[in-house]
């Protein structure tokens, strides 16, 4: 159940994808609080292609401002009927234009395999909405990262004079599941197997990540599905109703934050679920004598100052390090940084040390901690 609803349909044509597809998303208020419940069709749980996107036991409210975007009047549709005719060229050419993305591969499951990395320009379009309407699988086919947003990297064009710290681009990735994306041989921009994302706002809604890996050794790279840096305004990255490995045999790995990695950046995992991923490095950071550095945050690697993470409504579990953090790795380095935990499972995550609070979890001792109607074990 999702907040008391879930709803399991398939699709007969595409027809009825776009007419589902405008149901997506409805607001209803709750205790007339700030806090309001985001409906989900779920079609990602098909047992032949992977776990389901999210924890399946999550009932955690979701704000409107963290639900699926309106794909109603998609700006472009990649593809005329057939898986086939959703093709590399057509996508990354509207990945690099931008807007409201959806698909017409037909009615039944399909994967988009690429070669080459699907980039945005800032210069291009505010908002890019990228909706796999629950069809779509988008694989790197185990050689090149999937997406890649940066407002500071001149060739993605340069916006403002402050690209550490712009609105816009707003990149939305939703209903699709990314599945062997591969940022090995990123040397300048590491990390990120599958999304990297620098400036603006990311956002992740009703998703899948399997199998996804970036830079195996690394004392502070990482992030076997994603990687992100400077967020508008420190804003939260949400992430919503999203799988990141799921069962033995789907996990992301990385040197550091087998699941997800972060300088500076906060997140908001609401009804989540993050297992079996891994941090395979070796050292620590910064390295220890002997060591190429790494090892840390099995699901989840929070460096830097002034940020946050609110784990709500999810399950962290089954991850590994051999450094520091088998389910959480947060450090804030200025002490300002803070968790909150509610409505939340962490439990038999393997291997690190430094558990000053709880278990899995690596921090400082003096970092502000809530923990609520959660087990942690």
């Amino acid at each position: 159940m999702r907040n008391g609803i879930r709803i399991v349909t398939q699709n007969s044509n595409w027809l009825t994808f776009i007419v589902a597809a405008a149901l997506l998303f409805f607001v209803q208020c709750k205790d007339n609080d700030s806090r309001q419940n985001a409906y989900f069709q779920n079609p990602l749980q098909n047992p032949a292609d992977g776990p389901a996107a999210g924890n399946q036991d999550g009932n955690y409210p979701i704000p409107a401002e963290a639900g699926l975007e309106d794909v109603s009047n998609p700006t472009q549709i990649i593809g005329t009927g057939t898986p086939e005719s959703v093709t590399e060229e057509t996508f990354i050419k509207a990945v690099a234009k931008g807007g409201i993305i959806t698909f017409n591969g037909g009615n039944k499951p399909f994967t988009l395999k690429l070669t080459k990395t699907a980039k945005i320009y800032n210069d291009a379009s505010q908002y890019v909405v990228i909706d796999g309407g629950g069809l779509v699988t988008i694989s790197g086919c185990g050689k090149v990262r999937i997406l890649y947003m940066n407002t500071c990297d001149e060739n993605m064009h340069w916006t403002t004079s402050h690209c550490q710290n712009q609105e816009f681009p707003q990149l939305t990735v939703q209903n699709i599941t990314f599945a062997d994306g591969n940022s090995s041989s990123e040397t300048e921009f590491d990390g990120g197997g599958a999304i990297w994302v620098r400036g603006g706002r990311l956002k992740i809604v009703n998703c899948r990540f399997f199998n996804n890996v970036c830079a195996t050794k690394g004392a502070d790279v990482g992030g076997g599905a994603v990687r992100v840096f400077s967020q508008y305004n420190n804003l939260s990255v949400y992430v919503v109703n999203t799988t990141f490995g799921g069962a033995s045999g789907y996990g992301n790995i990385g040197s550091n934050g087998g699941a997800i990695s972060s300088i500076g950046v906060s997140w908001t995992f609401i009804n989540c679920l993050l297992s079996y991923n891994m941090a395979i490095g070796n050292g620590g950071n910064p390295a220890q004598a002997g060591t190429s550095g790494g090892g840390s945050g099995g699901a989840i690697y929070n460096d830097g100052n002034t940020m946050t993470l609110s784990v709500l409504g999810s399950r962290i579990e089954h991850n590994s390090v051999n450094a520091f953090g088998s389910s959480i790795f947060f450090v804030s380095n200025d002490h300002t940084g803070s968790i909150k935990i509610d409505q939340s499972l962490i439990q038999l995550n393997t291997g690190g040390s430094w558990y000053p609070v709880y278990p899995s979890i690596s921090m400082h001792a003096d970092t502000k901690i809530s923990v609520s109607n959660s087990i942690i074990k």
